[in-house]
C-alpha cells in the first residue's frame, strides 16, 4: 500500500496532464495528420487538375515516408533531438513552409524534394511529441496519452474536410495553402509543448533474457503492416474516387479521422482484457477486411465502411505493435519496430506502382493481402508470447512511478493480475 501511495504522490496533476496531452495532440495533428497525410485526399485533385500522373503519385508518397525513415533514424543516432524544445518548433515551421510551397511549381523534382523534407519533420515532431506525452504523463494519468494518439486521427478528419471543401469551391493548390494554415494553427497550439520538461524515464534493468523469437514474429509482422496499411493509406481516396461521386472520397476520409482519433485509446482498453497479441491479430484481421471491402464493390455505403474499419485499426495496431516490443524487453525495441514499419512504407507504393495503369483496386488487393500476412505472423506471435509469470517486470516502481521498461510500453500497461 505504501509504495502504491507513492506512486499515487507521483502523478502528474489533473490539469497539467490534460496541457500536455492537447499540446502533443495538436503536435501530432500538425506533424502526422495534416502535414504527412493529407496528400491522400489531394491526390486525385493533383491527378485532375495538375497532370500527376499514377507513376509520379506514387513516387511522391514514397519520398515523403524515405524522408520519415529519415527523421527518425537521426533520432535514434541523436537522441538529444528527442528533448529539444527548439527542434520541435523549427520542424512545426519547415513543415508547414513545405506544405505552402506545393503549388510553387507542376516540377515532379520540386514535388519530391518538398515531401521528402516533410517526412523527415513529420517524423521528428512525432518522435518529439511522443516522448514528451510519455515522460510527462505519470502514474495514472498515464492512460491519458492514448487520447493524446487521437491528435493524428484528428488532424486526418480536419484535412479531409478541408479537401472536401475545396473540391467544390477551390483548386488543388488552394487546398495546400488551407492544409498550411491549418497545420500552422495546429503549431501555435503545440508550440509550448516541452519535451525536457519532465526527468528522463528511469530503466530499470531486467534479468530476464526472453524473446527472441517472439520479437522476430513481432518485427516480420508490423513490418508487413508497414507496407500493407501506406497502400490503403495513400491511394484508397483515389480508389474510391474511381467508382463513386466526387465528394465520396474525402468524406471516407473524413471517417478514417474520426475513427482514428478514439481508436488507441479503446484498443489499449480490449489489451487489459486480452493479451496483446491477442489484440494484435484482432486489429490485423478486421484491417484486412476494411482494405479489401472497397475491391469487392463499389458501393459507397461499403466504401464508408471501410474507411472506418481503417481509421480504427492502424492507430490500435501502431501501438499495441510497439507496447509488445517494450514488454519483451528486447534492447532497443521500439527503435527496431519503427525502423521496420518505415522501410515497410518505402516499399509499398513502389511495389504496386505497376498495378497502377488500371485503376488502384489491384493495389488495394495487395495492400489486403500483406496485411493478412502480418495477422499470420501476429498469430505466430501469439503462441511464442512469454507468459506473464516469463516476462519483464513492467509493474510501477515506487520510488519513480514510471514503467520498468520504459517507452510505448506506459501508454498500454496491462491490469498487474493480467494472464494470471
Amino acid at each position: 500500500m505504501a509504495a502504491q501511495r507513492t506512486v499515487q504522490d507521483a502523478a502528474t496533476p489533473p490539469d497539467r496532464s490534460w496541457r500536455i496531452v492537447g499540446r502533443t495532440a495538436a503536435a501530432l495533428a500538425a506533424g502526422m495528420g495534416i502535414g504527412r497525410f493529407v496528400y491522400t485526399p489531394i491526390l486525385p485533385l493533383m491527378q485532375e487538375h495538375a497532370g500527376l500522373s499514377p507513376r509520379l503519385g506514387a513516387n511522391l508518397a514514397t519520398a515523403n515516408y524515405l524522408g520519415y525513415l529519415l527523421g527518425a533514424m537521426a533520432a535514434i543516432v541523436a537522441p538529444a533531438l528527442l528533448r529539444s524544445r527548439r527542434t520541435l518548433r523549427v520542424s512545426l515551421v519547415i513543415l508547414v513552409g513545405t506544405l505552402a510551397l506545393m503549388p510553387a511549381g507542376r516540377a515532379g523534382a520540386l514535388w519530391i524534394g518538398l515531401r521528402l523534407v516533410a517526412g523527415v519533420v513529420s517524423a521528428l515532431i512525432f518522435v518529439i511529441a511522443v516522448d514528451a506525452v510519455l515522460s510527462g504523463l505519470r502514474g495514472r494519468a498515464q492512460h491519458l496519452a492514448g487520447w493524446a494518439f487521437g491528435g493524428v486521427g484528428a488532424g486526418i478528419a480536419l484535412s479531409g474536410a478541408l479537401v472536401l471543401v475545396m473540391r467544390t469551391v477551390g483548386s488543388w493548390e488552394e487546398s495546400w495553402w488551407w492544409a498550411a494554415a491549418l497545420t500552422l494553427a495546429c503549431a501555435v497550439m503545440a508550440w509550448r509543448l516541452d519535451p525536457g520538461a519532465a526527468d528522463p524515464p528511469t530503466a530499470v534493468r531486467s534479468d530476464h533474457r526472453i524473446g527472441s523469437r517472439s520479437f522476430a514474429a513481432l518485427l516480420t509482422s508490423y513490418s508487413l503492416e508497414g507496407i500493407g496499411y501506406i497502400i490503403a493509406g495513400t491511394f484508397l481516396v483515389a480508389a474510391i474516387d474511381q467508382s463513386a461521386p466526387d465528394w465520396v472520397g474525402s468524406g471516407a476520409w473524413i471517417l478514417v479521422g474520426l475513427a482514428a482519433l478514439p481508436s488507441a485509446a479503446l484498443w489499449a482498453g480490449l489489451a487489459g482484457r486480452w493479451s496483446r497479441p491477442t489484440v494484435l491479430l484482432v486489429a490485423l484481421l478486421v484491417q484486412t477486411v476494411g482494405v479489401v471491402l472497397p475491391v469487392l464493390t463499389g458501393r459507397t455505403e461499403v466504401a464508408l465502411v471501410s474507411a472506418l474499419i481503417f481509421g480504427g485499426t492502424f492507430l490500435g495496431i501502431a501501438t499495441t505493435a510497439l507496447a509488445i516490443g517494450a514488454h519483451l524487453g528486447v534492447p532497443r525495441a521500439v527503435a527496431i519496430l519503427t525502423t521496420g514499419y518505415s522501410a515497410g512504407q518505402i516499399i509499398g507504393p513502389l511495389a504496386v506502382t505497376p498495378l497502377l495503369r488500371d485503376g488502384y483496386r489491384q493495389a488495394l488487393l495487395l495492400g489486403a493481402v500483406v496485411v493478412a500476412l502480418a495477422a499470420v505472423a501476429a498469430g505466430a506471435l501469439r503462441h511464442r508470447f512469454p507468459s506473464h509469470d516469463d516476462a519483464p517486470d513492467d509493474r510501477m516502481t515506487a520510488t519513480t512511478g514510471r514503467l520498468s521498461t520504459p517507452g510505448v510500453e506506459s501508454v498500454l500497461r496491462r491490469p498487474a493480475d493480467e494472464g494470471r
